[in-house]
């Protein structure tokens, strides 16, 4: 009898629903708007990276509550467009920054260049990183978050995602019939590592929040949209930090496997530049118990 219900039990978790692990939240409950349908297509992951994401979403990473300053960033790893380098640019950052106290959420956004896919760029990749902060920020309670001090971080395709945001509207869309879509996606600040060209704008505003660029300077292609930027937020006199180091390349990541003491070190410049910036400093709503 007993072997009997250890094999009902184990029938009942075969056929059970899979479900997202608790720390994995879906931009949409429903599916992404229009291709709901695909929610359930799992997605491939392999060594370094991610493919084949149907359902956009967040994975929460917290700081200790003991550390935990009330800034937040929303982490979009690059890849291409193809696939998404999600440990290294994602997993890694998220750590580093929760160990500043900062909350961290890596965003697996739908990979308009992969094989066959049936996504478009820019429309589906600025649609999946304006829900993140949008998500984000509407949860900033929950978190422990200060809402008006939510970043966004992307590496090189991801860095795109990142342009796709912050220079568009932020402001929410005071008609949406889904609460989400009222709250504002606008960051308040961004880092762009090693960025690619894609929604970067001729000019920017001077009302884009503060920004912290890095880039090697033998990354031809990514060092010609970090000088430009550059030029443009001096222009719109707009806050900003920017480090091109002499040799790096493309992808470093976060340094850990380079031979370049500048490169091994970048981590240390962007937390002295949040820092220095403010985004570090505890709020009440970060340090007061529970009620």
């Amino acid at each position: 009898m007993q072997r009997v219900l250890f094999c009902f039990a184990g029938l009942l978790a075969a056929t059970a629903p899979s479900q997202e692990p608790a720390n994995v939240i879906s931009l949409w409950t429903n599916g992404a708007p229009g291709f709901e349908s695909r929610r359930n297509e799992p997605e491939h992951a392999q060594d370094y990276w991610v493919r084949n994401i149907h359902n956009p979403s967040l994975t929460v990473f917290l700081p200790p509550k003991e550390k935990a300053t009330g800034a937040a960033v929303v982490i979009c790893p690059g890849g291409g467009h193809r696939e998404l380098v999600y440990k290294a640019e994602g997993e890694e950052p998220a750590r580093y920054l929760n160990g500043l106290g900062v909350a961290a959420f890596v965003l697996k956004y739908r990979l308009a260049r992969e094989q066959g896919s049936p996504y478009s760029l820019p429309q589906h990749a600025r649609e999946d990183g304006r829900r993140a902060m949008r998500l984000v920020r509407s949860r900033a309670a929950e978190w422990n978050i200060d809402p008006s001090r939510i970043g966004m971080m992307g590496f090189s395709a991801g860095g795109e995602v990142v342009s796709m945001v912050v220079y568009d509207s932020g402001e929410g869309e005071s008609n949406a019939t889904d609460p989400i879509d009222r709250v504002s996606c606008r960051p308040d600040f961004t880092v762009m590592i090693y960025p690619g060209p894609l929604g970067i704008p001729e000019t920017i505003s001077s009302n884009v929040p503060p920004t912290f660029l890095l880039v090697a300077n033998d990354d031809r292609g990514a060092s010609g949209n970090i000088v430009r930027l550059l030029g443009e937020y001096r222009q719109a006199h707009v806050p900003m930090e920017a480090h091109i180091y002499a040799k790096g390349g493309h992808g470093f990541n976060m340094g850990n496997r380079s031979k370049l003491a500048s490169v091994k070190d970048w981590p240390q410049r962007l937390a002295d530049w949040l820092n220095d910036s403010g985004f570090l400093a505890p709020t009440a709503r970060a340090t007061e118990p529970p009620r």
